[in-house]
């Protein structure tokens, strides 16, 4: 599985509806626009309509769109979160998308304990990479939400990692839980989180996957490297997805294979009631219909 067979499979995927707040944006559009011609998904857009309409114009993705495109029009961009989450929540849309709105407003939205699309799960950031010389994606968590999380929400969000990897084709995703040595030591968190997350996914706790730590990143993702240092381990040199042990390490870890390696990334949020795409304006437009991509297909498993 690669992003590319991502972008085909959610092609593939039958009336996925993607609710966009404040979809005012020429970078939003422009992904909107593209994952239309893909027929990837139809979309609700809420926002200025004068704008979007323009936008949507200049993308030439306006009456060719062939009605797989609906504007409502919003006065504010409290009023489009609002509206976008609640066409989620009504199902009418199963995958909400941030428009020209800060995060923190669309979230507020999404945490509605009234109107919002809250679970009993924690929210975490899930990314797909495709790195070049690598044959399959690896997941990277938490990069982007989760400070510094302890041990019960390191669970929580490889219970959201795992589910997301699942959704797109990895039956069995194994987790290598990240830390600078594969020795417990005391005196480093991320060690010994790493050895009771392995236990508790022995035990059953956590499930639906196979989750090995502490590991260095090269034992994780490198065969030579776990074979040298003689590390035995279902998820050594195989991991499916990385645990990072904070959003500093996760931060520099997804930018890094960005800008140094030229990896293509897909990223959602997982945990709510359906997965919501965080665009950034530093993300290209290829990235972001990855994004989209992703979103649409962990949203035929929420």
């Amino acid at each position: 599985m690669n992003l590319e067979i991502l972008l085909e499979k959610a092609a593939r995927m039958n009336d996925t509806t993607v609710a966009v707040a404040a979809a005012d944006d020429g970078d939003v559009i422009e992904a909107v626009a593209s994952a239309a011609a893909k027929n990837l998904a139809k979309f609700k857009l809420f926002g200025n309509s004068d704008k979007i309409n323009h936008l949507l114009e200049m993308a030439e993705a306006g009456l060719s769109s062939h009605g797989s495109i609906q504007v409502y029009h919003t006065t504010s961009i409290e009023e489009a979160a609002g509206l976008a989450v609640q066409s989620v929540r009504m199902h009418e849309a199963s995958v909400l998308m941030k428009g020209n709105i800060p995060t923190a407003d669309l979230l507020k939205a999404v945490l509605s304990k009234d109107s919002g699309l809250r679970t009993e799960n924690m929210l975490s950031h899930v990314a797909a990479f495709q790195i070049p010389g690598h044959t399959r994606m690896i997941f990277i968590t938490d990069a982007a939400m989760n400070i510094s999380p302890d041990l019960k929400a390191k669970a929580e969000i490889i219970h959201n990692a795992a589910a997301i990897a699942r959704s797109v084709g990895v039956e069995m995703p194994k987790v290598a839980v990240l830390a600078a040595v594969e020795v417990v030591n005391p005196k480093m968190e991320a060690t010994v989180d790493g050895a009771l997350l392995t236990q508790m996914n022995r035990r059953g706790q956590i499930k639906g996957c196979i989750v090995d730590g502490p590991l260095a990143l090269d034992i994780a993702i490198s065969a030579e490297a776990a074979e040298h240092k003689g590390i035995q381990s279902e998820a050594a040199g195989a991991a499916d997805i990385l645990l990072v042990p904070n959003i500093e390490t996760g931060n520099s870890l997804y930018k890094s294979l960005v800008y140094f390696a030229n990896a293509k990334v897909g990223a959602v949020i997982a945990g709510a009631r359906a997965p919501i795409v965080l665009t950034s304006r530093s993300d290209s437009a290829e990235n972001k219909l990855y994004s989209l991509a992703l979103a649409i297909c962990s949203a035929s498993n929420n």
